[in-house]
């Protein structure tokens, strides 16, 4: 099992609900800052990472996202 973080820029309101949609988003909530919400994710490959951070990066008003990988 891999688990990572993704940080999501977005100004569009509840974008934390909308990344829980997403499937192996395990947890996500709006942050303050510099990015507004957290994905936490869990998948069986580092390659579904590149898979969910894209399917994160084509929902409507995602400026960016930054993706970090816990290291075991």
């Amino acid at each position: 099992m891999v688990r990572a973080i993704i940080l999501v820029k977005s100004p569009k309101k509840l974008i934390a609900a909308r990344l829980r949609k997403i499937t192996s988003v395990s947890d996500s909530f709006p942050t303050s800052g510099q990015f507004d919400a957290v994905a936490i994710i869990d998948v069986e490959t580092l390659v579904q990472i590149k898979d969910v951070a894209n399917n994160i990066q084509k929902i409507s008003g995602v400026e960016r996202t930054e993706t970090m990988v816990e290291v075991q």
